[in-house]
């Protein structure tokens, strides 16, 4: 199985800056995008960012400019630095694999159990 476990969640003031940090576990034979969602009460799950084994990023608008994905691929860890952050950024950040268990096996996406980002005014 594959593990996902993500940490870095505070309550911070508005401005203030934080790091998310998902590392995979268990048995991977290669990982493809890893991402990040968020969901706040009440909302559907959304798209932050996501990042390719190559480094290909995508982010959603909202976040362009104050949000950066990386990721180490020896360490099976992806990251998400944000900076200013808003009141409205308040929410539970979900990380996201495509992970390939063995050479030859399918791709299946794997969630973390997230970790909360509450921002205050």
């Amino acid at each position: 199985q594959v593990q996902l476990v993500e940490s870095g969640g505070a309550l911070v003031q508005a401005g203030g800056s934080l790091r998310l940090s998902c590392a995979a576990s268990g048995t991977i034979f290669s990982i493809n995008t890893m991402g990040w969602y968020r969901q706040a009460p009440g909302k559907q799950r959304e798209l932050v960012a996501t990042i390719t084994s190559g480094g290909i990023t995508n982010y959603a608008d909202s976040v362009k400019g104050r949000f950066t994905i990386s990721r180490d691929n020896a360490k099976n860890t992806v990251y998400l630095q944000i900076h200013t952050l808003k009141p409205e950024d308040t929410a539970g950040y979900y990380c996201n694999a495509l992970v390939r268990q063995r050479r030859w096996g399918n791709e299946y996406s794997y969630w973390g159990q997230g970790t909360q980002v509450t921002v205050s005014s």
